[in-house]
């Protein structure tokens, strides 16, 4: 089964999340691709939307490599055994986090266009994609998400490889996922529309999401 688009896959999303419509509820959508997608969630469960911006960490040289993630507010998640197992020393490893920290509070401005970010302390998150490939960027996003002393974190989205899940860890409490077909291929093959989603995109959706919150 397909998704239209990805305000088709929210939707059909926001279904499987029907038990969070009386909770303290916070909506991130990861950018770019998963706003519009989260967009549709919140406003099914009538929830704050935000922007989940994180940044992983690579080593310097191997940026592939990640050894944790940086998120907004100075939330952080590192990896300490693979930073000691690689000998990077402490002055090495601030400068990596002090330059993604710095490309996470650019984006971040640029997607909120000066509104103030949704405060996550004590709620529950619900971090939103359009789909989970390798999973990286998510569990990035669940580990930094939950460094901000967060009561839950769940991990929602259209569409994800069997196994997800365990692949995942304990990085969120709970995992959500409409289709997990057996053979996934790429996330893209899921949707019939998966044009890709620009900045602007992500800026009207948040906007558009400020005639429900309260």
């Amino acid at each position: 089964m397909s998704f239209a688009d990805r305000r088709d896959a929210g939707r059909r999303l926001a279904t499987a999340l029907v038990q969070l419509a009386d909770q303290d509820v916070v909506v991130c959508g990861l950018p770019r691709g998963g706003v519009p997608v989260a967009y549709e969630v919140a406003f099914a469960l009538q929830a704050p939307l935000d922007v989940v911006v994180v940044r992983k960490l690579g080593f310097p040289g191997q940026p592939e490599l990640a050894m944790g993630a940086v998120g907004e507010a100075g939330a952080r998640f590192v990896d300490e055994t693979t930073v000691r197992l690689s000998g990077l020393t402490s002055t090495q490893l601030a400068e990596v986090e002090r330059r993604a920290a710095a490309e996470v509070a650019r984006k971040a401005e640029r997607f909120r266009t000066g509104r103030e970010r949704v405060d996550r302390a004590g709620r529950t998150v619900v971090i939103v994609d359009d789909g989970i490939a390798t999973g990286s960027t998510a569990q990035a996003a669940c580990q930094v998400v939950r460094a901000e002393r967060v009561a839950r974190v769940v991990l929602a989205v259209p569409v994800a490889p069997p196994g997800w899940m365990q692949a995942m860890g304990r990085a969120a409490d709970e995992y959500v996922a409409v289709e997990t077909p057996q053979r996934m291929l790429a996330v893209g093959n899921w949707y019939l529309d998966f044009s890709p989603t620009s900045d602007a995109d992500v800026i009207d959706c948040l906007a558009r999401s400020r005639q429900w919150r309260h």
